[in-house]
């Protein structure tokens, strides 16, 4: 058991509202699909709620990001809750009535879509308040472990509520989840590096901030590349590989044990980044994710499913083992008054690449075939993360760096924030030099 836990009652009661909430949304994209198609009989209709909820949440971000710096983030995350809580007990109680209205659910969604714009953020600034900076490995994995878990049962869930009690007790479900983990959060007093409101400045000043410190690290920004473009590819799988299983590779059944074998590689993967202490995890966590060009390419190949399965299950393998190293080292090099914003641009780069995906691939595919999207997208995975590698800070990027080691300026720099005993410290005030990874 992970000293976390042992140790740590504030994170054992974190992790039991984050595993909760998980397992409450982890129904909802089956359940919502089920419901609009059921009630609507369009697939438009499905796309509009689901865009109801993507723009406010990556329009809102950046905003996120600065409020959970400037604010407490355990009561921005708290509140972020009780709206998600309300807005899916009412599209719960709109569809258990039986006569639903696409522009309430669509109305809910996109409050619930704006309210994660303000949650999201917060996830990293929660875990450097409650644990100390040796035990935040092992929490990132567990999480990664409940995440990945709940994604591979989700569905399943999601089946039994909807064939059973109908797709309303889903969203109940739902909203429990996030009355339990405000409940749950309520409770927690965070270590913070500065009080909330110490300064006053703009808003822009705040969003400036946060990007310089994206920017100012040579090894954050060339991952952020790779990781939208990584989940750009991601989007181009999600969107042919139904299709190529199904008339190529063996029908329904095939796209189904193509896509359990993923969830299954994303839990194992989890699961051996908690016991896994790469020197350099920049370096080694992005390599990892190269390991999606296997089922892309073999995907293009028309290579028999169970084939595409194994290298899915690995390429997810190499996500679950990513997802921690990236979590526990952004934690570490990042000071805690501006973590939060740092979040927020990495979460808008991975997101807004995935809807590119969504809506190039299918064109692309109808222009010149299907092969060609799903090689241009292993191309492009392959270059981006393996270019990462020819950057210094990248490179010489490890969780014990002395602060004189040899390097370029990006890399002394990560090496002083990281080494220093207090890594939530503010920079000094002349240089004004910067005081998270995909999903996915």
């Amino acid at each position: 058991m992970p000293h976390s836990f042992r140790h740590n009652p504030a994170f054992r009661r974190f992790f039991l509202g984050r595993l909760l909430s998980l397992v409450g949304d982890a129904v909802i994209p089956s359940a919502l699909a089920l419901a609009v198609l059921h009630a609507t009989g369009s697939a438009s209709a499905l796309a509009l709620v689901l865009g109801c909820a993507m723009v406010p949440r990556l329009v809102l971000l950046p905003l996120g990001g600065v409020i959970a710096d400037r604010f407490n983030p355990r009561t921005v995350a708290l509140t972020t809750d009780l709206v998600r809580c309300a807005g899916q007990l009412f599209v719960g109680i709109e569809l258990l009535s039986g006569t639903p209205e696409l522009w309430h659910i669509a109305v809910a969604e996109a409050i619930g879509g704006a309210a994660s714009a303000f949650a999201m953020p917060t996830l990293s600034s929660l875990i450097v308040g409650i644990v100390d900076e040796k035990d935040r490995q092992a929490a990132n994995s567990a999480l990664g472990v409940v995440r990945s878990a709940t994604l591979a049962g989700g569905p399943a869930l999601a089946g039994v509520l909807v064939l059973t009690a109908g797709p309303g007790w889903a969203f109940v479900l739902d909203a429990a989840s996030f009355a339990v983990s405000a409940a749950l959060l309520a409770t927690l007093t965070l270590n913070r590096a500065s009080a909330p409101g110490e300064e006053h400045r703009s808003l822009r000043s705040d969003l400036v901030e946060g990007w310089h410190e994206v920017r100012s690290r040579d090894w954050y920004w060339t991952s952020l590349v790779a990781h939208a473009t990584w989940n750009g590819a991601a989007a181009v799988f999600a969107t042919l590989g139904p299709a190529v299983a199904v008339k190529e590779l063996g029908g329904d059944g095939a796209w189904i044990v193509i896509a359990q074998a993923g969830a299954v590689g994303l839990l194992l993967g989890s699961l051996l980044s908690g016991r896994a202490r790469p020197r350099r995890p920049i370096l080694v966590g992005n390599l990892a994710l190269t390991t999606y060009v296997l089922p892309l390419g073999l995907l293009a190949l028309h290579t028999p499913a169970p084939a595409v399965a194994a290298a899915f299950g690995v390429a997810s393998a190499g996500l679950g083992f990513f997802n921690p190293l990236w979590s526990t080292a952004v934690q570490a090099a990042v000071p805690q008054a501006v973590l939060a914003r740092v979040t927020s641009y990495d979460w808008l780069l991975s997101l807004a690449a995935m809807p590119l995906g969504y809506v190039l691939a299918p064109l692309a595919a109808d222009a010149w075939g299907e092969a060609t999207p799903l090689w241009i997208a292993a191309a492009a995975v392959s270059l981006a993360c393996v270019a990462t590698a020819g950057m210094p800070g990248v490179r010489q990027f490890t969780l014990n760096t002395p602060a004189d080691s040899p390097g370029n300026a990006s890399a002394n720099t990560l090496a002083a924030d990281v080494s220093s005993p207090d890594p939530r410290r503010r920079p000094s005030a002349p240089r004004r030099t910067p005081a998270d990874r995909p999903r996915r």
